[in-house]
């Protein structure tokens, strides 16, 4: 339960319901027990006890039914189990959303601005003077009838070519990103959760890019001992395994799926907490988990040095802070000509929400 601070429940200290705030509260303990419904509960029916969140006019038995009414749950009638929804999914990625990058602007879809003015398709805060040739729906018309009026005054206002304003525009572009995710056992290792943030991260990307860009793709990739592709509704299950770190295994299959995608910016960001200790090699596992072994941390060179010449840049997010990790990660980092953030699980959303908004901006 690392990471979350409750307090005394006080009734009318705002605005929301009784069942919006459990709501709040029951989407976050969904993320820490990777969906798991029954579990929550108690936790929730716990916390009940110990911070009095409910009182006699509301309880948790009422919260549990509005759910289902709602649509949150379901419950199989013939085993009794209870599940969410995929209207609890998406609530839980809005509510990552809002938590880590805060409340976004709407923005005209699917692109991300580069640093270049010209005749693109959203308007910025400059202007400049009518040229010949400029698209009449870009002309700034406040500005320009207020230097049609500096220019001729108001008894004979007349307005000319000279006194037209156009507001610019930036390019855009669509880019294509694959999230690396590590889901080896040290994620979860030394009392840290590091996989309840890195889950966090995941599903506000994925909201952020369905819905602010949505000619993007994100294509979602988990590695442990293999590497396997999930879906956006997966996320809120998603768990660590007895598993190794096969970094080969998650570069090799998102420059596969990168390969597919026709966007002209491809990117990929990769969440670990530590060095590559795996490879396969047909049916067998070549390990090593004590320090950095030569083969494996070769093979992984090699693809960083791939994914340069295909002008796929890697950003890495070591959410460790080990000194001893930063010699790997730099020599990876330099290899691809990528970008590498040592943030801990604390600044994790924070440098990659500014890595995906300012990076894109003009990709490297």
């Amino acid at each position: 339960m690392r990471g979350i601070q409750f307090s005394r429940f006080v009734p009318g200290e705002n605005d929301k319901s009784p069942f919006e705030q459990l709501l709040d509260l029951f989407t976050q303990l969904l993320t820490y027990t990777s969906g798991d419904v029954t579990e929550a509960l108690q936790w929730l029916t716990e916390l009940d006890k110990e911070y009095s969140l409910t009182n006699e006019e509301y309880g948790i038995g009422d919260f549990i039914q509005e759910l289902k009414d709602k649509g949150y749950i379901r419950e199989n009638e013939e085993s009794g189990q209870i599940s969410i929804t995929a209207k609890t999914e998406q609530d839980i990625r809005k509510k990552a959303l809002e938590e880590i990058f805060g409340k976004l602007k709407k923005s005209t879809i699917g692109d991300h601005n580069i640093r270049k003015s010209g005749q693109g398709d959203e308007l910025n805060a400059d202007t400049r003077a009518y040229q010949f040739g400029d698209p009449l729906e870009q002309i700034d018309v406040t500005a320009s009838l207020r230097n049609a009026q500096i220019n001729h005054g108001i008894d004979a206002f007349s307005i000319s070519q000279d006194d037209l304003e156009i507001k610019e525009t930036d390019f855009k572009t669509q880019t294509s990103t694959a999230l690396m995710i590590d889901i080896s056992h040290s994620m979860i290792l030394y009392g840290e959760d590091r996989i309840t943030p890195a889950k966090k991260v995941a599903m506000a990307l994925s909201e952020l890019i369905t819905t602010r860009y949505p000619k993007d793709t994100l294509d979602i990739i988990v590695f442990g001992n293999d590497a396997w592709q999930i879906e956006i509704k997966d996320l809120p299950y998603l768990q660590v395994g007895p598993f190794h770190t096969n970094t080969v295994a998650g570069l090799e299959l998102a420059m596969d799926i990168l390969r597919r995608r026709r966007n002209p910016n491809k990117q990929i960001f990769m969440i670990t907490d530590g060095k590559p200790t795996c490879l396969r090699n047909g049916k067998q596992y070549y390990k090593n988990s004590f320090g950095l072994d030569r083969k494996i941390l070769n093979r992984t060179l090699n693809l960083a040095a791939q994914c340069k010449k295909l002008k796929i840049p890697i950003t890495t997010f070591m959410v460790a802070t080990d000194p001893w990790l930063q010699k790997f990660v730099t020599e990876f980092t330099e290899t691809n000509n990528g970008k590498a953030f040592f943030s801990g699980t604390d600044k994790l959303g924070q440098f990659l929400f500014y890595d995906f908004e300012s990076g894109k901006k003009k990709l490297l």
